[in-house]
C-alpha cells in the first residue's frame, strides 16, 4: 500500500510539474503573441524621470537611455520627444541628461516612470506633421482595415507597415521625407491594431497571417492608381513584406522592399522576448512549442519567404548588431548572399525598430538612394 501511495504521489507530482511547465511556456509565449501595440516590449526598461525643464531631461542611466538619436518618451499620461545625450551636461553616476525636444501631451514630473520608443509622433499625419491625408478603410479578409493615405504625385506608392510594440503612428517618422519626394503613402493598421479586426484566436502571428492584410493594402493601392508599390516594413511588418513579396497574387506590382529590423526567424524573436520576461532558460523551448501549438506558426514559411534565392526585387535592409529581438546576423547573411539585390544599411547602437531614430539623416539618405531608381 505504501509503495502504491508513493508511486501515485510521484506520478501526480510529475503531472503537476508538467502542467506547470506547460503553463509557464504558454505565459512566456505571450510576450510575442500578445505584445500590445503602443506598449513597451519586455526588452525596454522602465526609466525614471529625475528632472526636466524646457530644454533638458534627466533620466535613469542605462544602456537604453544612452542610445544616440531621437526617440519618443512615453509614460502613463504623457508623451515627449527627446534628442541626443548632452555630453556637456552635468549628471550623476546613475543619471543621463538628454535634450528635450518637446512635450506632446501631459507633463514630465520627477519620479514618473517612462520608456523610450521609436514611435516619435502621436496623432495622425495632419495633427502630428501638418500633412493633409485621408482616413480610408481597406477591405480585408477579416473586415475593414483603417489606414492613412497621404497623397503624392508619383505612380509608385509606399505602403508602410509597423511592427512589434508600435502602431501605425510609428511610420510617421519617414512620412515627411516620403511626402517631400512626392510619394503617395498608405500607412496601414492591421489585425489586432486599434480599430482593426481582431485575429480569430486573439493572438499575433509575427507576420505569418497578418501579411494577408498587407496583401489587401496592395490590392487597394493598385485599384486606386498605383502602378507599383514599395513596402516599407518594420520588425514583423518587414516579415509581412517578405511574405507578400513571395505569395501575393499582385507580387509583380511590388517594385522594392525596405526592411527595418526584420524578423527573419520568428522562433529566435520569440525566445528573445520570452527571455526578457525573465523566463528561465530551460523553459524557452516550451515557449516556442506553446506558440506553435496556439497559432500554427511554422518556421519554414518565414524561412521560405526570406530565402535569398527566391528574392526578386531590390531590397534595402536597415539593421544593426545592437538589436536584441531580431538578430542582425540574419540580415547580414541575406545581404551577403544577394549583393545584386540587397543593400544593407548598418546602424550601430540602435535598438529594435529604431534604425531611423539612431541617425535620421543617414537613414533618409540611404532611403533616398534606394528609392530614386524606383520612382
Amino acid at each position: 500500500m505504501r509503495t502504491a501511495t508513493a508511486t501515485a504521489a510521484a506520478v501526480s507530482a510529475v503531472i503537476g510539474a508538467g502542467a506547470a511547465a506547460v503553463a509557464a511556456g504558454r505565459f512566456a509565449s505571450d510576450a510575442a503573441l500578445k505584445a500590445p501595440a503602443g506598449r513597451p516590449l519586455p526588452t525596454e526598461p522602465r526609466l525614471t524621470v529625475h528632472a526636466a525643464d524646457e530644454a533638458r531631461i534627466t533620466l535613469t542611466r542605462d544602456l537604453v537611455s544612452l542610445r544616440p538619436g531621437t526617440y519618443g518618451l512615453s509614460g502613463d499620461g504623457f508623451h515627449a520627444v527627446v534628442g541626443d545625450v548632452l555630453d556637456d551636461a552635468r549628471s550623476s553616476a546613475d543619471a543621463v541628461v538628454r535634450r528635450l525636444e518637446r512635450v506632446t501631451h501631459g507633463s514630465l514630473k520627477p519620479g514618473a516612470k517612462a520608456w523610450l520608443t521609436p514611435q516619435v509622433h502621436i496623432g495622425d499625419p495632419k495633427s502630428a506633421l501638418g500633412l493633409d491625408h485621408a482616413d480610408v478603410d481597406i477591405p480585408g479578409e477579416l473586415g475593414a482595415l483603417p489606414a492613412w493615405f497621404v497623397p503624392g504625385a508619383r505612380p509608385t506608392w509606399i505602403i508602410t507597415v509597423h511592427g512589434l510594440g508600435t502602431t501605425r503612428e510609428h511610420p510617421m517618422v519617414v512620412m515627411e521625407f516620403l511626402h517631400h519626394h512626392r510619394f503617395p503613402v498608405l500607412d496601414l493598421a492591421y489585425r489586432g491594431d486599434l480599430g482593426a479586426p481582431r485575429s480569430p484566436d486573439g493572438l499575433g502571428h509575427l507576420g505569418e497571417t497578418e501579411w494577408r492584410d498587407l496583401d489587401a493594402a496592395i490590392r487597394y493601392a493598385v485599384r486606386f492608381g498605383a502602378e507599383r508599390v514599395v513596402v516599407h516594413g518594420w520588425s514583423t511588418g518587414a516579415a509581412m513584406a517578405l511574405h507578400a513579396a513571395a505569395h501575393s497574387a499582385l507580387r509583380e506590382r511590388i517594385a522594392g522592399l525596405v526592411l527595418d529590423s526584420p524578423v527573419l526567424a520568428w522562433d529566435v524573436t520569440l525566445r528573445a522576448l520570452a527571455k526578457a520576461r525573465r523566463t528561465p532558460g530551460p523553459l524557452l523551448p516550451l515557449a516556442v512549442r506553446a506558440a506553435q501549438g496556439r497559432t500554427g506558426l511554422h518556421g519554414d514559411r518565414l524561412h521560405d519567404a526570406a530565402d535569398p534565392t527566391g528574392l526578386k526585387v531590390p531590397t534595402l535592409i536597415a539593421h544593426g548588431p545592437a538589436d536584441e529581438i531580431a538578430p542582425w546576423g540574419l540580415s547580414r547573411e541575406l545581404a551577403d548572399r544577394r549583393p545584386d539585390l540587397v543593400t544593407l544599411h548598418t546602424v550601430p547602437e540602435a535598438g529594435h525598430g529604431a534604425m531611423w531614430n539612431a541617425d535620421p539623416h543617414a537613414y533618409e539618405e540611404a532611403l533616398r538612394r534606394f528609392l530614386t531608381p524606383l520612382m
